[in-house]
């Protein structure tokens, strides 16, 4: 979707820019300043002011984005354009939590970001870091970095599932297996025993999504064999595949399916 931005540092960097070691809270004055320049910087990517950035971000300014692109300033200043016909939005700086190292401040905050794409309505949520180093008087951006929380879906209505279809354990390893379980209409598995089940949510035949109990929301792909027997499940992670083999299948009686 061509209407997202950038933001906030690369952990860590402020340890090289600044020589004292040991953070301290900034001072009320020093917090709003930089609260209002990470605002302002956001509020610049859906207008297109590339007058903003130039002010407030370093030349030398270092930038990845929540998909781990790297940029400069100057390639982030060349790519901000206006919000195109039927789209819109904005993104408001929450929690913000600023340090000062010296010379260098630093931010952690959510980036709540709403959009409106021809009417239908996005949100996604942000953990963001920005570093400001005090250049000439002024607070310049030197590195920022963004990484999307998970939160989750929207439901999706999946017909004709039979959910009992995918109970049985999975396993990966010596001792290392996933059972799944139908309980109550819902299909959720544990990675060990006593381990709190972790919701699977349907996306579609054979394709679900890690719900109520996962930090990560990664995929779950059921694989059939020739003669359509369940045989596989892979867990699509951080776009890598971990393939667990079935063991075993088991009907369960928890509830309707």
């Amino acid at each position: 979707m061509p209407t997202r931005k950038l933001l906030v540092v690369a952990l860590g960097v402020s340890m090289f820019l600044a020589p004292v070691a040991d953070a301290g809270s900034a001072t009320p004055q020093v917090r709003d300043h930089i609260v209002s320049l990470s605002q302002q910087l956001m509020d610049a990517i859906g207008d297109g002011r590339k007058d903003v950035w130039r002010r407030i971000a370093a030349n030398d300014a270092m930038i990845v984005d929540e998909f781990g692109r790297k940029q400069t300033s100057q390639e982030i200043i060349d790519s901000l354009r206006p919000f195109p016909a039927g789209f819109s939005g904005s993104i408001q700086i929450r929690d913000p939590q600023v340090h000062v190292y010296g010379e260098t401040a630093v931010i952690r905050c959510e980036e709540y970001e709403r959009e409106s794409v021809f009417g239908q309505k996005l949100t996604v949520r942000y953990i963001a870091i920005n570093t400001f180093v005090h250049r000439r008087g002024e607070w310049k951006l030197v590195a920022m970095e963004d990484v999307t929380l998970p939160t989750p879906p929207p439901k999706l209505e999946v017909s004709d599932l039979d959910l009992a279809d995918y109970t049985g354990t999975y396993g990966y390893g010596p001792g290392r297996a996933w059972t799944f379980a139908v309980h109550n209409g819902v299909l959720s598995y544990t990675t060990r025993p006593g381990r709190p089940p972790i919701a699977a949510d349907p996306v579609a035949k054979d394709v679900f999504m890690e719900g109520e109990g996962s930090d990560e929301r990664n995929l779950l792909i059921f694989r059939r064999d020739r003669s359509g027997k369940i045989d596989r499940l892979i867990e699509r992670r951080k776009f890598n595949d971990l393939t667990l083999t079935r063991q075993q299948s088991v009907r369960s009686s928890g509830g309707p399916g």
